[in-house]
């Protein structure tokens, strides 16, 4: 499994009361929710890179 890189997110406090909120009802941390979030975005939009089966 690769490495996840850390680094800090500042957000709105409204934002991040809805985030939260979010990832407790999805039943994820709210880390893993943002996560989610972000891939979601990100394939959605044809921006993340598919990976081969050798990866």
């Amino acid at each position: 499994m690769p490495k996840k890189k850390p680094f800090v997110l500042r957000l709105d406090p409204d934002l991040l009361e809805a985030a939260e909120k979010w990832a407790s009802d999805e039943f994820r941390s709210t880390n893993g929710q943002l996560e989610w979030i972000i891939h979601k975005a990100l394939k959605e939009s044809g921006r993340l890179k598919k990976k081969n089966s050798s990866d």
